[in-house]
Order: structure tokens, then sequence, then C-alpha cells
């Protein structure tokens, strides 16, 4: 299982723009001089590893050892337009660095495969427009990613109304992802005749997301959030190089073959408690079904504790169950009967827990280090554990500057 972790590289930005002032004889009017100003930028940084013994490249049984660099830095400048419209403008960029041992093993032949070690780069530009006198926010974005064996481009829009207290607030997001991934099979399969997927062709899938979020302030102490999400995906929906052993005399091996369509609904809730000034309580619920007949189950909690006026500390943890797709059976359990058919241990029931350790330190006026654009700092640390014997470690950095 490949994990997608997002981490930085230092960014400086400095943008700004004007527009002439016109004078006529018959018309008086004077168009005022805007400016962009450097809202925040904020830089990430990750480094995640993990070990198991289930990869599904070799057949559910197999290394799973996997370490991760990622980076990105996320920049927003504001700007208000001559109809008083607040105007936010994010750009991010992310870089991610992987090496992984069970894709080495798509062909063991060789001293290192081109996906042993790989880099994804995914860059996104985000608008929005707020307008105050009507209480609401219309956004939209684009982004992008590659690595080897993949392209992507999405696109996005939403739109936020809120209560005239903003104690109430109602947002919907469309996305939408476009991409084209290369077929790339064991080695021991490539000769084989299949009409459908050759090594090397490449393949398209199509995502689908439309969210609903449903926030209220309760209180002063209290505040909740109802989410809704529905997911559509469809085209290739198998990783092609992963293998599946079947239960027969010649322990047939074929490519990973799943239905090319999915459909996935998750519900959740947050709910955020403010005990004094000192101490937070941040939870979390979800459920999750799929088409696959995938169910799961996620529950988090987040205690923080504030330490000093500018100094917090976090203990987050997560509990997450699910149930098995009907197309996962584990090594050497299909049959060749069978018309779908994966040993994906993300597909199979499992639970697991997730522990971790957050500082952070905040100085909206000073600055931090004697650094006045240092406005945050957060470290934090996780263990991750599955009840399959898949266990991972991160460690992340995140700085703010204003």
């Amino acid at each position: 299982m490949k994990k997608r972790l997002i981490a930085a590289a230092f960014v400086t930005l400095v943008s700004g723009t004007t527009t002439k002032a016109q004078e006529q004889t018959s018309d008086s009017t004077v168009y005022k001089k805007t400016k962009l100003k450097i809202e925040e930028v904020n830089f990430i940084s990750s480094y995640y590893s993990q070990n198991g013994n289930n990869s599904a490249v070799t057949g559910g049984l197999g290394t799973e050892k996997l370490t991760d660099i990622a980076t990105t830095i996320d920049v927003k400048v504001s700007r208000t337009d001559r109809k008083n419209r607040k105007q936010l403008i994010g750009f991010e960029l992310g870089v991610d660095s992987y090496t992984s041992a069970s894709s080495d093993k798509i062909d063991p032949n060789t001293v290192s495969s081109a996906s042993y070690q790989d880099v994804r780069v995914y860059p996104s530009l985000n608008f929005s427009s707020e307008n105050e006198q009507k209480r609401q926010i219309i956004a939209t974005g684009i982004s992008a990613s590659t690595e080897y064996d993949y392209f992507s481009l999405g696109a996005n829009v939403g739109y936020t109304k809120y209560s005239s207290n903003k104690n109430t607030e109602f947002n919907v997001k469309a996305m939408a992802f476009f991409d084209t991934w290369k077929v790339i099979l064991p080695i021991e399969l490539r000769d084989n005749p299949d009409p459908e997927f050759k090594n090397g062709d490449q393949k398209p899938r199509t995502s689908y997301n439309l969210g609903f979020t449903l926030s209220q302030v309760v209180n002063r102490n209290f505040q909740m959030a109802f989410l809704l999400d529905l997911g559509y995906q469809e085209g290739l929906l198998a990783t092609k190089f992963n293998r599946v052993y079947f239960n027969d005399p010649g322990a047939t091996v074929k490519s990973e073959n799943l239905p090319n369509t999915r459909f996935k609904i998750p519900l959740g809730l947050r709910a955020n408690y403010f005990m004094g000034d000192q101490f937070v309580l941040r939870s979390f619920y979800r459920y999750y079904w799929d088409n696959w007949n995938i169910q799961s189950h996620t529950v988090s909690i987040e205690p923080t504790l504030k330490l000093t006026a500018f100094s917090s500390l976090s203990i987050p943890y997560r509990f997450y169950t699910q149930t098995a797709a009907d197309y996962f059976q584990p090594i050497y359990q299909h049959q060749l009967g069978d018309e779908y058919f994966t040993s994906d241990y993300d597909l199979s029931a499992f639970s697991s827990h997730m522990i971790g350790l957050g500082y952070k330190i905040v100085d909206s006026n000073n600055g931090l280090f004697h650094v006045k654009q240092i406005n945050s700092l957060e470290v934090r640390y996780g263990y991750y554990s599955r009840s399959n014997g898949l266990n991972s470690h991160i460690i992340t950095l995140a700085v703010k500057f204003k």
C-alpha cells in the first residue's frame, strides 16, 4: 500500500498589481489601485515509513516496506475588488518522493524497476470570492498530479452560504478528476495475449465527488458539523501489476481484476467542545459504504491542552474498522471461475489504531524566534498499526508565515 503524504520546500513570494487611474473630461470615474496581499504561506514537511507482509504486488504475501518524504508549499494571497468582495487566491505545490520495495517485485529480474523509486508532483490553484452583503462564498480550482505511471487533471467548484451571525454555514463542493493510467503488468504476464490490457497501454479513470457540509455553532463552547459525500468512479480501478494466485493445482497467477465502476457514500459528524480556555476536545465519526460491499467506521478524538498563552499539546487517536470487499481473498483462495479478484489487503477486513502527539506554538503579534513573519510552528508524530500486521510511523513539521 503506497501512502501519499504532504511535505514542503521553502519558497518566498512577493506579488503586487496595480491599475492605472484614468481621467476623462466626460467621465470623472477613477479606478482605485488594487494590491494583492499575502495572507499566509504554509510550509509542511513529512517523513513516513511503513512495514508489513501483505504486498498486493506479490499476491498478498511479501514485503510492504515503504518510505516517503513529502513536501508542500501553500501560498494564499487576497484582494478586494471594486464591489467590495474579498477574493482569495491560493497556490499549492507538492512534491512526494518515495521508495517501495514491493514495487520492485513487478520485475524481480531487474536490479531496480522504474517504479521502485518515484516522484509525484501535484500543483493546484484555487480562487474564492466572498460577498458579505449576500453572505456567500463562491470558489473554484484546478489541480494536476503526475508520477511514473499516471497523470491526473482535476477541477472543483464550491458554494458557501452563512447566516448573518456566522453561526450557521452550509457548503457544497463538486470535484472531478480525469486520470490516465499506464498499464504495468507483472513480468511473467506480459507475453500472455489479453485484448483488453497490454503492457504499456494508457487507460482512463474518472472520479466525481459531491460533498455537503452543514456547520453549526451551538453555543460559545460547542460546535458541530454534518458531512455527506457522494463519490463515483469509472475506468481502470484495478492495479494491474498486482498479482493474484489461484486455488488450483498449478497455482495460476493473474493480474488483479476489479469492476470498472465504484459508488461511495461516506457520512460524517464532527464535534468540538471547548472546556474553558485551557482544554479543547475535537471528535469525529464517519460511516462509509460502497457498492463493492465495504463498510467502515472511523472514530477519532483529539484532546488539546493549552500549556501557555502561545503553546499547546495534543494527543490525537483514531480507530478504524472495515469489512472486506466482495472481490478480496488471501493468496491461493480465489477460484479460477471468479470474474473479479484481488489480494490487496487494503480491500480486506481489518481494524487499525493510530495514536500521536503534537506540539504547537503560535505568536501572531511578535512572531517566533525573533522573526515577525513566522506565525506558528507545529510538530506532530503518529504511529499507525493494523490488525494484519502493517505498521507505520510519520513525523510532520508545519510552519505558517503571515
